[in-house]
């Protein structure tokens, strides 16, 4: 069993990381071998709309063609047995660096035919880690689910299965004296980041030991865990 997590944050010791982490220790647990890889520390674009993927009878059908840091990256997702997409919500959705995979990831696997059916030869589970400043009642007040289930939806058919964490109210900063969030309440924040984070860091453990664990059909589409 391999499991692959990929952070899609700019931080890589704060809440997104964390949390993958936390995942990819209840996959090891059950005795996978595990890698956490960074997007920010590569170079790399988003779908460049060449359709090689899609090009009858070319090389690279099925698999995108466009080369950059992605590139070995998308090869080991290929080859995983299950994934861990984790990102931060900035302005409503995934941040950049994620989407641009996210495009890649999917694309070369979809078929234009009636189904859209899918081209990958391994169907394997994929986890979606949110990690959000909005509370839990503002996800939905504010559509964030629509948006992300949107993709969601599209994974699940490409790849066999699905299941997203949503982790919202998130500690920012180490001190929020240094900046200008009178939007919220520091102390509250910190209460939650100490209360909650960590039950919140157990769900993600959990999703690592049910993606280790459990069959693509097992796990099917879950629904979010708010």
């Amino acid at each position: 069993m391999n499991v692959l997590a990929i952070n899609g944050s700019p931080r890589k010791s704060w809440n997104t990381a964390t949390l993958l982490n936390k995942a990819l220790a209840g996959a090891a647990a059950q005795g996978a071998a595990t890698e956490l890889i960074h997007l920010y520390d590569l170079n790399y674009k988003g779908c460049v709309s060449c359709f090689a993927c899609k090009l009858k009878g070319g090389k690279s059908y099925g698999r995108c063609a466009y080369q950059d840091d992605l590139t070995p990256v998308l090869a080991k997702i290929a080859k995983a047995d299950a994934v861990f997409l984790g990102s931060p919500i900035y302005l409503g959705n995934v941040t950049g660096e994620m989407r641009s995979l996210m495009e890649r990831m999917a694309f070369q696997y979809l078929v234009y035919d009636k189904n859209y059916s899918s081209l990958i030869e391994q169907k394997k589970p994929v986890g979606f880690i949110y990690t959000m400043n909005i509370t839990h009642d503002m996800v939905h007040e504010w559509g964030y689910d629509l948006i992300l289930s949107t993709t969601e939806k599209a994974f699940a058919r490409t790849f066999g299965a699905i299941e997203s964490l949503y982790v919202t109210d998130t500690y920012q900063f180490s001190d929020y004296d240094k900046y200008v969030v009178t939007a919220f309440d520091a102390a509250a924040k910190a209460k939650r980041r100490e209360e909650i984070f960590p039950q919140d860091c157990e769900k993600a453990y959990a999703l690592g030991v049910r993606f280790a664990t459990k069959s693509v059909a097992e796990i099917g589409t879950g629904q979010p865990a708010l």
